[in-house]
Protein backbone atom coordinates (compact mmCIF):
# COMPACT_ATOMS: atom_id res chain seq x y z
CA UNK A 1 0.00 0.00 0.00
CA UNK A 2 1.17 3.51 -0.83
CA UNK A 3 0.61 5.43 2.40
CA UNK A 4 -0.02 9.15 2.71
CA UNK A 5 3.24 9.41 4.68
CA UNK A 6 5.21 7.94 1.76
CA UNK A 7 3.49 10.22 -0.74
CA UNK A 8 4.34 13.22 1.42
CA UNK A 9 7.98 12.12 1.63
CA UNK A 10 8.15 11.67 -2.17
CA UNK A 11 6.66 15.14 -2.73
CA UNK A 12 9.12 16.66 -0.29
CA UNK A 13 11.95 14.96 -2.17
CA UNK A 14 11.21 15.86 -5.81
CA UNK A 15 8.57 18.59 -5.53
CA UNK A 16 4.80 18.22 -5.57
CA UNK A 17 4.47 18.78 -9.32
CA UNK A 18 6.82 15.84 -9.95
CA UNK A 19 4.65 13.29 -8.13
CA UNK A 20 1.47 12.24 -9.90
CA UNK A 21 -1.37 9.99 -8.78
CA UNK A 22 -4.07 11.18 -11.19
CA UNK A 23 -5.87 8.68 -13.41
CA UNK A 24 -4.30 9.93 -16.66
CA UNK A 25 -0.75 9.53 -15.37
CA UNK A 26 -1.43 6.11 -13.87
CA UNK A 27 -2.94 4.92 -17.17
CA UNK A 28 -0.08 6.33 -19.24
CA UNK A 29 2.63 4.67 -17.15
CA UNK A 30 0.74 1.40 -16.74
CA UNK A 31 1.98 -0.12 -20.00
CA UNK A 32 4.68 -0.28 -22.64
CA UNK A 33 4.47 -1.34 -26.30
CA UNK A 34 3.31 -4.81 -25.22
CA UNK A 35 -0.07 -3.23 -24.34
CA UNK A 36 -0.68 -5.35 -21.25
CA UNK A 37 -1.21 -2.70 -18.57
CA UNK A 38 -0.98 -2.77 -14.81
CA UNK A 39 -1.42 0.56 -13.07
CA UNK A 40 1.14 1.92 -10.60
CA UNK A 41 0.11 3.66 -7.39
CA UNK A 42 2.16 6.76 -8.21
CA UNK A 43 4.54 8.14 -10.81
CA UNK A 44 7.60 10.12 -9.69
CA UNK A 45 9.76 12.30 -11.96
CA UNK A 46 13.16 12.82 -10.25
CA UNK A 47 15.54 15.42 -11.64
CA UNK A 48 18.91 14.39 -10.19
CA UNK A 49 20.71 11.23 -9.18
CA UNK A 50 20.33 12.30 -5.55
CA UNK A 51 16.56 12.58 -6.13
CA UNK A 52 16.49 9.03 -7.46
CA UNK A 53 18.46 7.79 -4.44
CA UNK A 54 16.12 9.56 -2.02
CA UNK A 55 13.03 8.15 -3.76
CA UNK A 56 14.49 4.66 -3.65
CA UNK A 57 15.37 4.95 0.04
CA UNK A 58 11.85 6.12 0.85
CA UNK A 59 10.26 3.25 -1.06
CA UNK A 60 12.73 0.72 0.36
CA UNK A 61 11.88 1.77 3.91
CA UNK A 62 8.18 1.19 3.16
CA UNK A 63 8.85 -2.01 1.13
CA UNK A 64 7.03 -0.48 -1.84
CA UNK A 65 7.93 -1.76 -5.35
CA UNK A 66 9.92 0.58 -7.62
CA UNK A 67 9.85 0.35 -11.42
CA UNK A 68 12.30 2.44 -13.51
CA UNK A 69 10.95 3.64 -16.85
CA UNK A 70 12.39 5.28 -19.94
CA UNK A 71 10.34 5.80 -23.10
CA UNK A 72 8.13 2.74 -22.65
CA UNK A 73 8.88 1.31 -26.10
CA UNK A 74 9.70 -2.22 -24.91
CA UNK A 75 7.84 -5.32 -26.11
CA UNK A 76 8.06 -7.63 -23.08
CA UNK A 77 6.53 -5.56 -20.28
CA UNK A 78 9.88 -4.66 -18.75
CA UNK A 79 8.76 -1.23 -17.54
CA UNK A 80 5.23 -2.26 -16.56
CA UNK A 81 4.55 -1.99 -12.79
CA UNK A 82 3.09 -5.49 -12.65
CA UNK A 83 3.15 -5.44 -8.84
CA UNK A 84 1.99 -1.83 -8.52
CA UNK A 85 4.10 0.59 -6.50
CA UNK A 86 6.01 3.63 -7.74
CA UNK A 87 7.13 4.19 -11.32
CA UNK A 88 10.36 6.20 -11.41
CA UNK A 89 10.02 8.00 -14.75
CA UNK A 90 13.41 9.23 -15.98
CA UNK A 91 12.09 11.85 -18.42
CA UNK A 92 14.00 14.75 -16.85
CA UNK A 93 17.32 12.92 -17.43
CA UNK A 94 17.46 13.96 -21.08
CA UNK A 95 20.82 15.72 -21.55
CA UNK A 96 23.95 14.85 -23.50
CA UNK A 97 26.49 15.84 -20.86
CA UNK A 98 29.65 15.60 -22.96
CA UNK A 99 31.00 14.49 -26.32
CA UNK A 100 34.75 13.94 -26.12
CA UNK A 101 36.14 14.00 -29.65
CA UNK A 102 39.68 13.09 -28.59
CA UNK A 103 38.76 10.13 -26.38
CA UNK A 104 35.92 9.02 -28.69
CA UNK A 105 33.23 8.85 -26.03
CA UNK A 106 30.00 10.48 -24.93
CA UNK A 107 28.50 10.92 -21.47
CA UNK A 108 24.72 10.96 -21.51
CA UNK A 109 21.74 10.82 -19.22
CA UNK A 110 19.44 7.83 -19.70
CA UNK A 111 16.48 9.59 -21.32
CA UNK A 112 18.41 10.92 -24.32
CA UNK A 113 16.62 9.69 -27.45
CA UNK A 114 18.94 7.34 -29.32
CA UNK A 115 18.43 9.02 -32.68
CA UNK A 116 19.18 12.44 -31.19
CA UNK A 117 22.49 11.15 -29.83
CA UNK A 118 23.39 9.73 -33.23
CA UNK A 119 22.65 13.06 -34.92
CA UNK A 120 24.71 14.98 -32.35
CA UNK A 121 27.84 12.85 -32.70
CA UNK A 122 27.59 12.57 -36.48
CA UNK A 123 27.70 16.35 -36.76
CA UNK A 124 31.19 16.03 -35.30
CA UNK A 125 32.26 13.25 -37.64
CA UNK A 126 31.69 10.54 -35.02
CA UNK A 127 29.43 7.49 -34.96
CA UNK A 128 27.26 5.67 -32.40
CA UNK A 129 26.34 2.41 -34.17
CA UNK A 130 23.47 0.82 -32.14
CA UNK A 131 20.25 1.56 -34.05
CA UNK A 132 17.09 -0.13 -32.78
CA UNK A 133 14.11 0.29 -35.12
CA UNK A 134 12.57 2.57 -32.50
CA UNK A 135 15.66 4.83 -32.40
CA UNK A 136 13.60 7.99 -32.87
CA UNK A 137 11.45 7.12 -29.83
CA UNK A 138 13.46 4.81 -27.59
CA UNK A 139 16.05 6.20 -25.19
CA UNK A 140 19.63 5.24 -24.44
CA UNK A 141 18.89 4.13 -20.86
CA UNK A 142 16.23 1.72 -22.07
CA UNK A 143 18.58 0.46 -24.79
CA UNK A 144 21.19 -0.22 -22.11
CA UNK A 145 18.70 -1.89 -19.75
CA UNK A 146 17.56 -4.24 -22.53
CA UNK A 147 20.87 -4.43 -24.43
CA UNK A 148 19.12 -3.32 -27.61
CA UNK A 149 20.45 -4.30 -31.01
CA UNK A 150 19.20 -3.21 -34.41
CA UNK A 151 20.09 -3.64 -38.08
CA UNK A 152 23.74 -2.61 -37.64
CA UNK A 153 24.44 -5.26 -34.99
CA UNK A 154 25.70 -7.68 -37.68
CA UNK A 155 28.81 -5.58 -38.22
CA UNK A 156 29.02 -3.38 -35.13
CA UNK A 157 27.50 -5.41 -32.30
CA UNK A 158 24.78 -4.55 -29.78
CA UNK A 159 24.56 -1.81 -27.14
CA UNK A 160 26.73 -3.63 -24.59
CA UNK A 161 29.75 -3.26 -26.84
CA UNK A 162 29.56 0.52 -26.46
CA UNK A 163 28.92 0.94 -22.72
CA UNK A 164 32.13 1.81 -20.87
CA UNK A 165 30.71 2.90 -17.54
CA UNK A 166 27.56 3.68 -15.60
CA UNK A 167 26.28 5.68 -12.68
CA UNK A 168 23.42 3.85 -10.99
CA UNK A 169 21.28 3.79 -7.87
CA UNK A 170 21.00 0.45 -6.06
CA UNK A 171 17.76 -0.76 -4.43
CA UNK A 172 19.24 0.34 -1.10
CA UNK A 173 19.51 3.93 -2.35
CA UNK A 174 23.30 3.78 -2.63
CA UNK A 175 24.88 5.50 -5.65
CA UNK A 176 27.58 3.54 -7.45
CA UNK A 177 29.84 4.15 -10.45
CA UNK A 178 31.03 1.25 -12.57
CA UNK A 179 33.64 1.12 -15.33
CA UNK A 180 35.48 4.22 -16.51
CA UNK A 181 36.26 6.35 -19.54
CA UNK A 182 38.96 3.94 -20.66
CA UNK A 183 38.45 1.16 -23.18
CA UNK A 184 40.52 -1.19 -21.00
CA UNK A 185 39.54 -1.78 -17.39
CA UNK A 186 39.86 -5.10 -15.54
CA UNK A 187 39.64 -3.88 -11.94
CA UNK A 188 37.31 -6.26 -10.13
CA UNK A 189 34.10 -7.78 -11.45
CA UNK A 190 32.63 -6.21 -14.58
CA UNK A 191 29.60 -4.67 -12.93
CA UNK A 192 28.98 -2.46 -15.96
CA UNK A 193 28.22 -5.41 -18.21
CA UNK A 194 26.23 -7.08 -15.45
CA UNK A 195 23.88 -4.08 -15.37
CA UNK A 196 23.62 -3.90 -19.17
CA UNK A 197 20.64 -6.05 -20.12
CA UNK A 198 19.46 -6.49 -16.52
CA UNK A 199 16.08 -4.95 -17.39
CA UNK A 200 15.98 -2.55 -14.45
CA UNK A 201 15.97 -5.36 -11.91
CA UNK A 202 19.37 -4.65 -10.31
CA UNK A 203 19.77 -0.84 -10.35
CA UNK A 204 18.39 2.38 -11.81
CA UNK A 205 20.82 3.83 -14.35
CA UNK A 206 21.31 7.61 -14.08
CA UNK A 207 24.37 8.27 -16.29
CA UNK A 208 26.07 6.39 -19.12
CA UNK A 209 29.57 6.57 -20.64
CA UNK A 210 29.46 5.41 -24.27
CA UNK A 211 32.24 4.50 -26.66
CA UNK A 212 32.06 6.16 -30.08
CA UNK A 213 33.70 5.42 -33.41
CA UNK A 214 34.79 7.60 -36.34
CA UNK A 215 31.91 8.07 -38.77
CA UNK A 216 32.36 5.89 -41.87
CA UNK A 217 33.41 7.99 -44.84
CA UNK A 218 31.13 6.25 -47.33
CA UNK A 219 27.97 4.16 -47.37
CA UNK A 220 25.94 2.29 -49.97
CA UNK A 221 22.35 1.13 -49.49
CA UNK A 222 20.79 -1.58 -51.66
CA UNK A 223 17.43 -3.31 -51.89
CA UNK A 224 17.08 -6.73 -53.45
CA UNK A 225 13.75 -8.45 -54.08
CA UNK A 226 13.18 -12.17 -54.51
CA UNK A 227 10.40 -14.54 -55.56
CA UNK A 228 10.41 -16.27 -52.20
CA UNK A 229 11.97 -16.48 -48.78
CA UNK A 230 14.22 -19.41 -49.78
CA UNK A 231 16.01 -17.31 -52.41
CA UNK A 232 16.48 -14.40 -50.00
CA UNK A 233 17.89 -16.67 -47.30
CA UNK A 234 20.18 -18.21 -49.93
CA UNK A 235 21.52 -14.73 -50.67
CA UNK A 236 22.23 -14.17 -46.97
CA UNK A 237 24.14 -17.45 -46.85
CA UNK A 238 26.07 -16.51 -49.99
CA UNK A 239 27.11 -13.20 -48.48
CA UNK A 240 28.38 -14.85 -45.31
CA UNK A 241 30.31 -17.43 -47.33
CA UNK A 242 31.81 -14.60 -49.41
CA UNK A 243 32.96 -13.01 -46.13
CA UNK A 244 31.02 -9.82 -46.84
CA UNK A 245 30.01 -8.10 -43.60
CA UNK A 246 27.32 -5.51 -44.37
CA UNK A 247 26.61 -2.81 -41.82
CA UNK A 248 22.97 -3.89 -42.07
CA UNK A 249 21.26 -6.93 -43.55
CA UNK A 250 17.49 -6.93 -43.09
CA UNK A 251 15.10 -9.59 -44.38
CA UNK A 252 11.34 -9.05 -44.83
CA UNK A 253 8.91 -11.80 -45.87
CA UNK A 254 5.83 -11.67 -48.09
CA UNK A 255 3.29 -11.41 -45.25
CA UNK A 256 5.11 -8.39 -43.83
CA UNK A 257 5.39 -6.72 -47.25
CA UNK A 258 1.67 -7.14 -47.88
CA UNK A 259 0.91 -5.56 -44.51
CA UNK A 260 3.11 -2.58 -45.38
CA UNK A 261 1.36 -2.25 -48.75
CA UNK A 262 -2.03 -2.09 -47.01
CA UNK A 263 -0.80 0.48 -44.48
CA UNK A 264 1.60 2.73 -46.38
CA UNK A 265 1.21 1.83 -50.04
CA UNK A 266 3.23 -0.63 -52.06
CA UNK A 267 6.93 -0.11 -51.34
CA UNK A 268 8.13 -3.19 -53.25
CA UNK A 269 7.11 -4.63 -56.62
CA UNK A 270 3.80 -6.53 -56.54
CA UNK A 271 4.34 -10.25 -56.12
CA UNK A 272 7.62 -9.90 -54.21
CA UNK A 273 8.04 -12.92 -51.97
CA UNK A 274 10.90 -11.56 -49.86
CA UNK A 275 13.09 -8.50 -49.67
CA UNK A 276 16.59 -7.78 -48.43
CA UNK A 277 17.80 -4.35 -47.32
CA UNK A 278 21.58 -4.19 -47.29
CA UNK A 279 24.01 -1.49 -46.31
CA UNK A 280 27.81 -1.45 -46.53
CA UNK A 281 30.02 1.27 -45.10
CA UNK A 282 33.68 2.20 -44.64
CA UNK A 283 36.24 3.73 -46.97
CA UNK A 284 35.04 4.75 -50.43
CA UNK A 285 36.99 2.11 -52.34
CA UNK A 286 36.01 -0.67 -49.94
CA UNK A 287 32.34 0.33 -50.07
CA UNK A 288 32.32 0.32 -53.87
CA UNK A 289 33.87 -3.14 -53.95
CA UNK A 290 31.58 -4.58 -51.27
CA UNK A 291 28.47 -3.16 -52.93
CA UNK A 292 29.43 -4.98 -56.14
CA UNK A 293 29.94 -8.21 -54.23
CA UNK A 294 26.55 -7.78 -52.54
CA UNK A 295 24.86 -7.29 -55.92
CA UNK A 296 26.62 -10.34 -57.36
CA UNK A 297 25.59 -12.57 -54.44
CA UNK A 298 21.97 -11.42 -54.71
CA UNK A 299 21.86 -11.97 -58.48
CA UNK A 300 23.38 -15.42 -58.11
CA UNK A 301 20.61 -16.29 -55.63
CA UNK A 302 17.86 -15.22 -58.01
CA UNK A 303 17.14 -11.59 -57.14
CA UNK A 304 14.31 -10.23 -59.29
CA UNK A 305 15.34 -6.59 -58.84
CA UNK A 306 18.26 -4.75 -57.23
CA UNK A 307 18.14 -1.03 -56.45
CA UNK A 308 20.99 1.11 -55.12
CA UNK A 309 20.30 4.46 -53.47
CA UNK A 310 22.09 7.38 -55.09
CA UNK A 311 21.19 9.97 -52.44
CA UNK A 312 20.16 10.23 -48.80
CA UNK A 313 16.56 10.79 -49.92
CA UNK A 314 16.62 7.54 -51.89
CA UNK A 315 18.23 5.77 -48.96
CA UNK A 316 15.43 6.86 -46.64
CA UNK A 317 12.88 5.74 -49.23
CA UNK A 318 14.42 2.25 -49.35
CA UNK A 319 14.48 2.02 -45.55
CA UNK A 320 10.88 3.17 -45.22
CA UNK A 321 9.52 -0.35 -45.71
CA UNK A 322 11.45 -1.49 -42.63
CA UNK A 323 10.46 1.51 -40.51
CA UNK A 324 6.75 0.99 -41.25
CA UNK A 325 6.64 -2.70 -40.39
CA UNK A 326 5.55 -2.66 -36.75
CA UNK A 327 2.69 -0.26 -37.45
CA UNK A 328 1.63 -2.13 -40.60
CA UNK A 329 1.35 -5.53 -38.94
CA UNK A 330 -1.35 -4.21 -36.65
CA UNK A 331 -3.66 -4.24 -39.68
CA UNK A 332 -3.34 -8.00 -40.14
CA UNK A 333 -4.81 -8.89 -36.75
CA UNK A 334 -5.74 -7.18 -33.51
CA UNK A 335 -3.19 -9.22 -31.53
CA UNK A 336 0.47 -9.47 -32.53
CA UNK A 337 2.52 -11.99 -30.54
CA UNK A 338 5.99 -10.66 -31.29
CA UNK A 339 9.09 -12.75 -30.60
CA UNK A 340 12.67 -11.67 -31.32
CA UNK A 341 14.30 -15.08 -31.53
CA UNK A 342 17.89 -15.50 -32.64
CA UNK A 343 19.92 -18.40 -34.04
CA UNK A 344 23.52 -18.76 -35.26
CA UNK A 345 23.85 -17.03 -38.64
CA UNK A 346 24.38 -20.25 -40.51
CA UNK A 347 21.11 -21.71 -39.19
CA UNK A 348 18.81 -18.93 -40.40
CA UNK A 349 17.46 -21.20 -43.21
CA UNK A 350 16.49 -23.79 -40.60
CA UNK A 351 14.71 -21.12 -38.57
CA UNK A 352 12.55 -20.20 -41.56
CA UNK A 353 11.85 -23.90 -42.15
CA UNK A 354 10.68 -24.10 -38.53
CA UNK A 355 8.39 -21.10 -38.95
CA UNK A 356 6.85 -22.60 -42.09
CA UNK A 357 6.11 -25.85 -40.21
CA UNK A 358 4.42 -23.87 -37.45
CA UNK A 359 2.30 -21.95 -39.98
CA UNK A 360 1.07 -25.17 -41.53
CA UNK A 361 0.68 -27.27 -38.38
CA UNK A 362 -1.26 -24.63 -36.45
CA UNK A 363 -3.02 -22.83 -39.32
CA UNK A 364 -1.62 -19.45 -38.29
CA UNK A 365 -0.68 -16.20 -39.96
CA UNK A 366 2.99 -15.59 -39.15
CA UNK A 367 4.93 -12.62 -40.50
CA UNK A 368 8.72 -12.57 -40.23
CA UNK A 369 11.32 -9.87 -40.61
CA UNK A 370 14.54 -8.91 -38.92
CA UNK A 371 18.27 -8.84 -38.77
CA UNK A 372 19.23 -11.78 -40.97
CA UNK A 373 22.91 -10.93 -40.73
CA UNK A 374 23.11 -11.80 -37.04
CA UNK A 375 20.35 -14.43 -37.04
CA UNK A 376 17.88 -12.27 -35.09
CA UNK A 377 14.46 -12.71 -36.72
CA UNK A 378 11.23 -11.16 -35.42
CA UNK A 379 8.53 -13.82 -35.64
CA UNK A 380 5.08 -12.24 -35.39
CA UNK A 381 2.14 -14.56 -34.80
CA UNK A 382 -0.97 -12.65 -35.88
CA UNK A 383 -4.11 -13.59 -33.96
CA UNK A 384 -7.74 -12.61 -33.53
CA UNK A 385 -7.98 -12.17 -29.74
CA UNK A 386 -11.68 -13.05 -29.89
CA UNK A 387 -10.96 -16.45 -31.43
CA UNK A 388 -10.12 -18.62 -28.42
CA UNK A 389 -9.08 -21.58 -30.56
CA UNK A 390 -6.68 -19.47 -32.61
CA UNK A 391 -5.20 -17.92 -29.47
CA UNK A 392 -4.64 -21.41 -28.04
CA UNK A 393 -2.93 -22.52 -31.27
CA UNK A 394 -0.74 -19.43 -31.17
CA UNK A 395 0.44 -20.11 -27.63
CA UNK A 396 1.27 -23.70 -28.55
CA UNK A 397 3.16 -22.44 -31.60
CA UNK A 398 5.21 -19.97 -29.56
CA UNK A 399 6.24 -22.71 -27.14
CA UNK A 400 7.27 -24.89 -30.09
CA UNK A 401 9.08 -21.92 -31.62
CA UNK A 402 11.13 -21.39 -28.47
CA UNK A 403 11.96 -25.07 -28.17
CA UNK A 404 12.92 -25.24 -31.83
CA UNK A 405 15.12 -22.15 -31.61
CA UNK A 406 16.99 -23.53 -28.60
CA UNK A 407 17.36 -26.78 -30.53
CA UNK A 408 19.04 -24.74 -33.26
CA UNK A 409 21.53 -23.46 -30.64
CA UNK A 410 19.77 -20.12 -30.48
CA UNK A 411 18.04 -17.95 -27.90
CA UNK A 412 14.42 -17.00 -27.19
CA UNK A 413 15.28 -13.28 -27.09
CA UNK A 414 17.90 -11.40 -29.07
CA UNK A 415 17.11 -7.82 -28.04
CA UNK A 416 13.67 -7.36 -26.45
CA UNK A 417 14.55 -9.01 -23.15
CA UNK A 418 12.38 -11.24 -20.96
CA UNK A 419 10.22 -8.86 -18.89
CA UNK A 420 7.13 -10.67 -17.71
CA UNK A 421 5.98 -11.72 -21.20
CA UNK A 422 8.70 -14.34 -21.68
CA UNK A 423 9.37 -15.16 -18.03
CA UNK A 424 7.33 -18.40 -18.15
CA UNK A 425 9.64 -19.66 -20.92
CA UNK A 426 12.97 -18.93 -19.25
CA UNK A 427 13.42 -22.61 -18.40
CA UNK A 428 13.16 -23.56 -22.07
CA UNK A 429 16.63 -22.11 -22.58
CA UNK A 430 18.29 -21.99 -19.14
CA UNK A 431 18.94 -24.81 -16.72
CA UNK A 432 17.56 -24.70 -13.14
CA UNK A 433 21.12 -24.21 -11.90
CA UNK A 434 21.68 -21.20 -14.16
CA UNK A 435 18.37 -19.63 -13.17
CA UNK A 436 19.18 -20.18 -9.48
CA UNK A 437 22.56 -18.46 -9.94
CA UNK A 438 20.85 -15.46 -11.56
CA UNK A 439 18.38 -15.31 -8.70
CA UNK A 440 21.26 -15.21 -6.23
CA UNK A 441 22.69 -12.22 -8.12
CA UNK A 442 19.29 -10.54 -7.91
CA UNK A 443 19.14 -11.29 -4.18
CA UNK A 444 22.59 -9.77 -3.63
CA UNK A 445 21.55 -6.50 -5.27
CA UNK A 446 17.95 -6.43 -4.09
CA UNK A 447 17.41 -8.55 -0.95
CA UNK A 448 13.90 -7.18 -0.39
CA UNK A 449 12.84 -7.75 -4.00
CA UNK A 450 11.45 -4.24 -4.50
CA UNK A 451 13.17 -3.22 -7.76
CA UNK A 452 11.08 -4.10 -10.82
CA UNK A 453 9.59 -7.25 -9.27
CA UNK A 454 7.91 -9.87 -11.43
CA UNK A 455 10.38 -9.58 -14.30
CA UNK A 456 12.72 -12.13 -15.94
CA UNK A 457 12.12 -15.03 -13.55
CA UNK A 458 9.17 -17.42 -13.97
CA UNK A 459 6.33 -17.00 -11.45
CA UNK A 460 7.09 -19.01 -8.31
CA UNK A 461 10.59 -19.86 -9.57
Amino acid sequence: MLTSDLLLRLRDTVGEIHVRTDADALATYAQDALKKPHAPDAVVFPGTTEDVAAVVRACAAARVPIVPRGAGTGYTGGSVPSCGGVVVAMERFDRILAIDEESLLAVVQPNVITGHLQEAVERLGLFYPPDPASLNRSVVGGNVAECAGGPRAFKYGTTKRYVLGLEAVLPSGEIVRTGSKTVKNVVGYDLTQLLVGSEGTLAIITEIILRLEPKPRARATLRATFAGIAEAVSAVTALIRARVVPAALELIDRASLEAVAAYAGRLAPEGTGALLLLEVDGGEAAVAEEAERVEAACRASGATEILRASSETEREALWRVRRELSYSLRLIAALKINHDVVVPRGRVPELFDLVERLRTAHALRIACFGHAGDGNIHVNIMVDPNDAAEVARAHEAERELFGGVVGLEGSISGEHGIGFAKAPYLGVELSPETIALMQRVKQAFDPDGILNPGKIFPPHA
